[in-house]
């Protein structure tokens, strides 16, 4: 605020006082921005080269691998799916029938099993597997 009488020097220390009124100390909660810190260099640790300990390298490759973790999570489902249906298929040529021939009849004749119980009949229990195939035929 500007005083029109005053000298320059009353200006100067008018402002300080200004400055200085009044005013609380600043706030940042440094425990909680610490903590998070902390806990985002956690995920870190055991990265290569500066994405292990400099902050806004950790901070970026943890988010990344969070990315990657979350696309690939969704990612599995599929791939273990698309082996089910190859193992199932595989066993299912043994006896004479295609995959989606023995998945129809499957689902025609009721059948309660999903394809990764199949599938771990196929390649572990062949003789239950076959029973299967032949209730369906």
């Amino acid at each position: 605020m500007y005083n029109p009488w005053a000298g320059h020097k009353e200006q100067k220390q008018f402002a300080t006082f200004l400055k200085t009124e009044n005013k609380m100390p600043r706030s940042v909660n440094a425990v909680a921005s610490r903590a998070r810190r902390k806990k985002m260099m956690k995920h870190a640790k055991g990265y290569f080269g500066r994405r292990k300990n400099v902050w806004t390298i950790a901070k970026n490759a943890v988010e990344k691998a969070w990315e990657y973790a979350y696309r690939d999570r969704k990612t599995k489902k599929r791939n273990f799916r698309s082996l089910w249906i190859v193992r199932i298929n595989a066993a299912a040529r043994l006896h004479g029938m295609s995959y989606s021939q023995f998945m129809g009849k499957v689902k025609a004749k009721n059948i309660l099993l999903n394809r990764k119980v199949l599938a771990d009949l196929a390649m572990n229990h062949p003789d239950a597997f076959k029973a299967v195939v032949d209730k369906v035929k």
